[in-house]
């Protein structure tokens, strides 16, 4: 049972998640912020995410019962009631929202708040059921945790936590499209109207290849707000470079072959872009 809360939480994107708010608070303060801080935002966040990832659980039992990739979760088998589920995703919510506030600040509790209500009214309600453009859209949800981040440490959000914001935007397209390539047949089933579904594997590749592009153009622009410098360059450089060689490999090749090592590189891609930000921040200080 208490293997099924945790899987609610849905880990692993947690885990990413948190990476790019703690990379952000050391950005924000050009150091090492305090424990006490870092242990606040990052737990504050986990229970925030945890919870939106447990009402997208809940919401989503009847279409995750229909594919391969999530028919056993634990709502969709039945190991979690739907409105245990649902309840103990609003519980951590409200955990998450009192402990920023009163222990953080008011702004990034309300920040952290608005991703879970945007990703579970926005994206998982308004429109994964109705229109391909729904991870463009719903990824900024997923973009919040740098500037809730930034602002447990300044108090307000600045330029460069919104670069982060845009770069996690629009770095959850190519990534996310690349996974919808694999498993198209599980969202066809399920009446999801992922690209690869309404579109065509051709236009789904060439659209992650112009979202890359864009990306890493974005990535590199972050310099010029001088919040990094050379080092981080060199590394979202090197980088990106290999990402577009992934998604260039994947427009190329027939169908869908080299869609699993596009989506698994992006995982490493925005790993290293995030760990650039910090290390850029101690070469240079």
């Amino acid at each position: 049972m208490i293997r099924d809360y945790v899987s609610l939480t849905k880990p692993r994107i947690l885990s990413m998640l948190l990476l790019t708010a703690l990379c952000a608070m050391f950005l924000a303060e050009g150091g090492v912020p305090e424990l006490s801080l870092i242990a606040l935002v990052l737990g504050g966040g986990a229970l925030a995410a945890g919870g939106a990832h447990a009402l997208n659980h809940y919401i989503e039992r009847d279409s995750d019962s229909l594919m391969r990739r999530t028919k056993k979760r634990p709502v969709a088998s039945g190991r979690v009631s739907p409105q245990e589920a649902m309840w103990f995703g609003i519980g951590l919510n409200v955990i998450a929202f009192v402990l920023l506030t009163v222990l953080v600040n008011p702004l990034a509790a309300a920040l952290t708040l608005s991703a879970t209500l945007f990703y579970v009214f926005v994206y998982t309600i308004a429109l994964k059921r109705k229109t391909p453009q729904n991870i463009v859209i719903g990824g900024a949800a997923g973009a919040v945790p740098p500037l809730a981040a930034w602002a447990a440490v300044t108090g307000t959000v600045e330029l460069p936590a919104i670069y982060l914001f845009a770069i996690i935007f629009f770095w959850t397209p190519p990534h996310f499209w690349a996974l919808a390539l694999m498993i198209k047949d599980d969202y066809l089933s399920a009446g999801i109207p992922m690209m690869p579904v309404v579109t065509s594997v051709a236009e789904t590749k060439r659209q992650i290849l112009l979202y890359t592009f864009i990306l890493v153009a974005l990535t590199l622009m972050f310099v010029t707000t001088s919040a990094v410098g050379w080092f981080y360059f060199a590394t979202a450089a090197g980088s990106g470079l290999v990402y577009i060689y992934y998604t260039w490999r994947l427009y190329r090749l027939p169908e869908i072959s080299g869609a699993k090592s596009a989506y698994l590189y992006s995982l490493l891609y925005l790993a290293l872009i995030f760990v650039g930000v910090v290390a850029d921040v101690y070469v240079r200080f």
